[in-house]
Formats: C-alpha cells, structure tokens, sequence
C-alpha cells in the first residue's frame, strides 16, 4: 500500500472516531437531559404532595423518586410567578419550587419551599427577599410544611406590600381568620357608636383604642393622636356616656379592642 493510500485509510479511521465519540457525546446529553427532565417531573410531584398534605407513605414514595434528601425543615415562600426563578437562584440549591396551578392561591402565584430557613436562619432568608414582594410562611418540619403554605396563603390575603413575615403579622392573621364573625364582632362591640356621624365615631373609636391599649394614660394618649390632654377627656367622657358600665366589664373591653384592631 502507497503512502498516499495509506495516508488517505488513516483519515478515513479518525474521522469515523469523530463521529462515533460526537454520536456517544450526543446520546449521554439526551440520556442525562431525559433524566433531569425525569427528576424535575418528581419534583413538581414531590412538591405538590407537600403543599396538599400526601401521607406519610405516599410522601416517602415521592421523596424516593425525585432522588431528593429532606432537610429538616422547610419555609413556605410566596412570589410573583415572574420572579420565581429569580427568587430561587438566591436561595439553597435544595429548594423545592412550584410555578403554577398552585392550590388555593392566586393565578399569579407561585412557591418555593425553603430548606432550614427556621430560627437564627430565618433573619437571613428575610435579608436575602428583601426589596421584593414575597410572603413567608413559618418554619415547618418538612413533611408538615402544608402549614406553612396555609399561613402564607392567608397573609397574601392582608395585601402588605414588600417582603410579608408571618410570624410578625400573627395578631392580623388571628383577626382576619374568620371574616364573618369578626364582622358581628364589631357590629355588636361598637353598636354604641352606630347613631353618631361617621367622622365623630372614628374619632371617638380612635381614641377608645388608643386608651385601651395605653391603659388611661391621657398625656400618652394625645401624643399619640397628636391631640390636646383635653380634648382626650372630652372624648373619653362621651365615650363613657355612650358605653356605661360596658368598660368595666374585661370581657367587653376584649371584644372592644378586637373590634378595634386594624
């Protein structure tokens, strides 16, 4: 065999080895992306279970086929579907997301379960939101996280702009639990100022609240409604025309100052 047809066999051979490796590179990309796409359709899975509350089984099912390590806790964070991936690249690689049809929650809405983000951890995850619209549910053992979903769901429902702590809106929560019987609450706690002008009540209503929770301390009191000690009496003693022995009852004064809250 001539030098030329032997030079002319060897790049045929190393040529045929290119393709054969590109054709091997070619085939382990599109195994590999199957199987992350794979991993990914388990996640979602595994992350819905979480929020509906699978059982315990069906959990360990689901945690098993995502080929996902539980951490101890997880966060429920709520984000503006446009900012999820966004959000989700400033938090642990570990964190659980879920863009759409989420239960209970608004078209717009979207979820990402933050690993051990609870104690001395959650002032960090706050730092790390903020600047952004979120609302942050409670550290949860991870398999109870639901929990902290059903609270975040109910603190987007008070409309606070920025990033929205839960666990520093628990009195909110608490009163906006129940719409309705907060409606009769108030009905039936501020009845005494129901015949008055509107513009009088909510001054009388205000300082009722604002002595309440000072607890009679008038200087306090007209600082607070940036008003004169005086016209704080005046207020007050209408406010007793109005309720009687109703403020020396504690069980009124509670059912008062719920009706009050904000």
């Amino acid at each position: 065999m001539d030098a030329a047809t032997l030079g002319r066999f060897a790049e045929l051979v190393f040529t045929y080895i290119d393709e054969l490796s590109a054709a091997s590179v070619a085939g382990h990309n599109q195994q590999t992306s199957s199987a992350e796409r794979e991993r990914l359709v388990h996640l979602d899975r595994l992350t819905r279970g979480l929020l509906t509350g699978l059982s315990e089984a069906a959990l360990d099912d689901a945690v098993t086929a995502a080929d996902w390590v539980p951490p101890r806790t997880l966060t429920a964070v709520l984000v503006d579907r446009q900012r999820l991936l966004t959000t989700a690249g400033m938090l642990d690689p570990r964190t659980l997301t879920l863009a759409e049809d989420l239960p209970g929650a608004g078209p717009d809405q979207s979820v990402l379960l933050v690993p051990d983000s609870g104690g001395r951890s959650r002032a960090r995850l706050l730092e790390i939101l903020d600047g952004h619209a979120a609302t942050v549910g409670p550290a949860r053992p991870w398999a109870g996280v639901a929990g902290s979903y059903t609270r975040a769901l109910a603190a987007a429902e008070l409309h606070l702009p920025g990033v929205v702590d839960t666990d520093a809106v628990l009195p909110e929560l608490v009163l906006h639990a129940d719409p309705e019987a907060l409606a009769d609450l108030r009905e039936a706690a501020l009845a005494p100022f129901a015949g008055l002008p509107e513009e009088t009540a909510a001054r009388l209503q205000d300082t009722l609240r604002a002595w309440l929770l000072l607890q009679g301390r008038r200087e306090l009191v007209a600082e607070t409604l940036h008003v004169h000690p005086q016209t704080v009496r005046y207020r007050m003693n209408q406010v007793r025309d109005l309720y009687g022995e109703r403020l020396t009852d504690p069980d009124e004064v509670l059912a008062i100052l719920l009706a009050l809250g904000r």
